[in-house]
């Protein structure tokens, strides 16, 4: 049964600056978002897993105590499409890798960037990353924890909203993390313009997937400079050119009772940016 809750959570992929600038220890990233008001906090993991298992133990534990909702960032070397098979396949071991850690986390969802499309035709890069599901399913038990297919910034990377829905389709295992920074960058900032276009992605999700998915999906969030390749770097919320806004999100979320993960990458201001979607959000539920 779907995780029953009434409201969104926000928190920050990673520590902002200011964690560091206040000197924290990592041990103590879901205190410090308790302490600024968040209720969410993404391991970051993007360049492998660094961190012992009693350092991770020690973060879920805290977080539970916090009442911070967790969520896993997988390295970014992993290749669902990768054209080398050893190096794809390789790919399953950091998977395995990445949901042990979610568990000593108390995560429930890791996220896994879908893969490349640059070599290959997309049906291709699709068949190849569904051969690479399949045999991760297959040979690992998740024990409750998902896997997150992020939709993707650059043009030739595998991840559109439509390639994320039809992966996950493969098995109950896989869910999308829907990024609508990076959908915004590859449609070179003509997708997320009002209400109606955030509604149609939570929508889609619903008809394909159901509606507690959709309901609880897990997101990012980010202002994202782009090019006509599509995703160039992340903002912070300071930015006034390129977007997304968040406002018609939260409005969306409102209106619709949608209780999503809200993760926020701002460059270095993650926590500050996250708070801000908190606070416009908390004031449209009259809280």
């Amino acid at each position: 049964m779907a995780e029953q809750r009434t409201l969104a959570f926000f928190g920050p992929g990673g520590n902002s600056e200011s964690f560091h600038r206040e000197k924290q220890k990592n041990v103590n990233a879901p205190l410090w978002v308790q302490s600024k008001g968040l209720d969410a906090y993404e391991y970051e993991a993007g360049r492998g897993i660094a961190t012992s298992d009693e350092v991770l133990l020690e973060i879920g534990k805290q977080a539970r105590e916090c009442g911070v909702h967790m969520s896993f960032h997988a390295p970014y070397f992993i290749s669902l499409s990768g054209v080398v098979p050893e190096t794809r396949l390789k790919s399953i071991s950091y998977i395995a890798e990445s949901v042990r850690a979610a568990r000593l986390l108390g995560a429930q969802t890791i996220v896994v960037h879908t893969g490349s499309a640059a070599k290959i035709t997309r049906e291709e890069a699709m068949a190849l990353a569904a051969d690479t599901l399949y045999r991760t399913l297959e040979e690992l038990d998740l024990d409750g924890v998902f896997i997150g297919l992020e939709t993707m910034g650059k043009i030739n990377q595998l991840g559109t909203l439509e390639e994320v829905i039809s992966l996950c389709k493969l098995d109950s295992r896989l869910r999308p993390v829907v990024d609508f920074g990076h959908i915004n960058a590859r449609e070179l900032g003509n997708y997320f313009k009002a209400e109606d276009n955030y509604r149609n992605a939570f929508d889609r999700i619903a008809t394909e997937l159901g509606d507690d998915i959709a309901k609880n999906l897990h997101c990012h969030f980010s202002k994202i400079e782009w090019t006509n390749a599509g995703e160039k770097k992340h903002l912070t919320f300071e930015d006034t050119v390129f977007g997304p806004d968040f406002e018609p999100l939260l409005s969306v979320l409102e209106k619709d009772g949608l209780t999503p993960t809200i993760i926020c990458e701002s460059a270095g201001t993650q926590a500050e940016d996250a708070l801000t979607m908190k606070k416009h959000y908390l004031s449209l539920m009259g809280l």
